[in-house]
């Protein structure tokens, strides 16, 4: 096993086979491949391991490829730029799927696996992260991680007195524990952190990535972002997870930025009753240009959206203005329209497949209906009556329901119908249903079997016996 310095990226990240770390030389041994995730487990804290099948890592590691193929295009690189990276990234693609395994090893103890935004939702922050902390030279750090590109080769080993980080930036993570010298207390502002809910190691992984926060001052900076989020009706105890996806809220000024961007923001249909929820699940929106915004915008009113939909579609789905016009939202408009789909209406009711990857995630679906006798044209009805179909994961949802399907007796031409029953839990929902109807000897359509409440669903039956006894 090769050992590297550890200079770009912090090693609690890391979910690997083996690992070390000490704290007198800064360097960590990363394997060539990551196959398991740790977590802990009782009383003693003692480390439990469980492997992860190589069906499911392959899988992983491609969704984690198109999510960070979909962030550098994001940031301004080219596909061919985007796609060398990728060819040249196994290393730190490992990296991102052991950043899953980490971030949620309690569901893969439990045999849970990951859905395609649920990994797109753990990746994009964290890569977001890097780019804020490493700009221009992100491309550099992916293709060269763990070992960071540097001008000398001394400078890969350091010295345990040597820097590692940027000065600047060793000095501004220093401030955050940092007492002074008579009281020994805290610096204002981290107590006032504190006493929110966060904690020193948060507040210096948010000095990390983004420095300048360690400089904010309480009452000039900090307190009065705080005070206006509470006034929202935002809840307290969201307010740490708000800080630590976007810190630079505390540095944008209430009265010349930041109100004035909500009230454009509401110009544009924005619900400002929704600000509490909008702010906790996309702060970053409060962060963009107007120029930013309008592209976005003016691409939506390019689709035939009307004002008052595009307002319900930033309340409900604000990170539509974080993806790239050119470079994502209108191929996969293209896409969507060649399956015959209204792309307004698709967008609308379920913008979150706007920031889907075509070929990693879309068209995998589309060959899997194709495989199963479908046309473009039926596949096209399905997506534009449930638009949320494109956003399931193929392992984890469709091809078990599908599998499941096969076994009811019901014609295919049924989901094109009620392409709905994908979205339904197959242990919750579906087995149960279709156990009680087999059981009562009578046979429903399929969407009276899934979207009818208990009750509508027994007086269904019911119904349905009665006639069958009558006739």
């Amino acid at each position: 096993m090769k050992t590297f310095s550890l200079i770009q990226l912090p090693h609690h990240f890391l979910c690997a086979r083996f690992f070390s770390y000490t704290t007198t030389r800064t360097q960590l041994s990363f394997p060539a491949k990551v196959f398991i995730c740790q977590a802990k487990s009782g009383i003693d804290g003692s480390l439990n391991l469980k492997v992860v099948s190589p069906t499911l890592l392959v899988a992983e590691k491609e969704e984690a490829k198109a999510v960070l193929t979909l962030f550098l295009k994001k940031q301004g690189s080219s596909n061919a730029v985007a796609a060398r990276t990728i060819n040249k990234s196994d290393l730190f693609i490992d990296h991102l799927v052991s950043k899953l395994h980490s971030k949620h090893k309690s569901w893969y103890l439990a045999g849970r696996e990951l859905t395609t935004l649920e990994i797109r939702d753990a990746l994009i922050p964290y890569l977001e992260s890097l780019f804020e902390e490493h700009g221009d030279t992100l491309v550099d750090v992916v293709e060269n991680y763990p070992n960071p590109p540097v001008k000398d080769k001394s400078e890969v080993l350091v010295s345990p007195s040597s820097p590692v980080l940027d000065s600047k930036k060793l000095k501004a993570v220093s401030l955050v524990s940092e007492t002074d010298p008579d009281g020994g207390n805290l610096r204002p502002h981290i107590v006032y952190l504190i006493e929110l809910g966060m904690d020193i190691e948060q507040i210096r992984s948010i000095t990390h990535r983004f420095p300048a926060f360690a400089y904010y001052s309480l009452e000039g900076k900090i307190k009065p972002v705080v005070e206006f989020f509470l006034e929202l009706g935002v809840p307290r105890e969201h307010i740490p997870t708000i800080l630590s996806k976007r810190p630079q809220l505390c540095g944008i000024s209430l009265s010349e930025n930041l109100k004035p961007t909500m009230k454009f923001l509401e110009s544009l249909g924005v619900d400002e009753k929704q600000w509490p929820k909008l702010i906790y699940r996309f702060p970053a929106l409060l962060t963009y240009s107007r120029q930013k915004v309008m592209e976005s915008i003016d691409f939506l009113h390019e689709l035939g959206l009307s004002e008052e939909n595009i307002g319900k579609i930033l309340t409900r789905c604000p990170n539509i203005v974080s993806y790239s016009v050119e470079d994502n939202l209108r191929p996969t408009a293209k896409y969507f329209r060649s399956l015959g789909a209204d792309v307004g209406i698709l967008l609308f009711r379920c913008p979150q497949n706007f920031g889907l990857s075509i070929e990693a995630n879309l068209k995998p679906i589309t060959a899997f209906f194709l495989e199963r006798g479908y046309t473009l044209e039926e596949i096209g009805t399905m997506i534009s009556r449930y638009g949320a179909l494109y956003t399931f994961s193929l392992t984890e949802n469709l091809i078990p329901k599908w599998d499941f399907f096969l076994t009811t007796g019901y014609p295919k031409s049924e989901l094109v119908k009620f392409p709905q029953y994908f979205g339904y839990s197959l242990e919750k929902r579906i087995k149960p249903r279709f156990s009680i109807m087999e059981k009562s000897g009578v046979r429903l359509l399929l969407n009276q079997v899934l979207s009818l409440s208990s009750s509508n669903f027994d007086k269904a039956l019911k119904k349905k016996m009665k006639k069958m006894q009558d006739g």
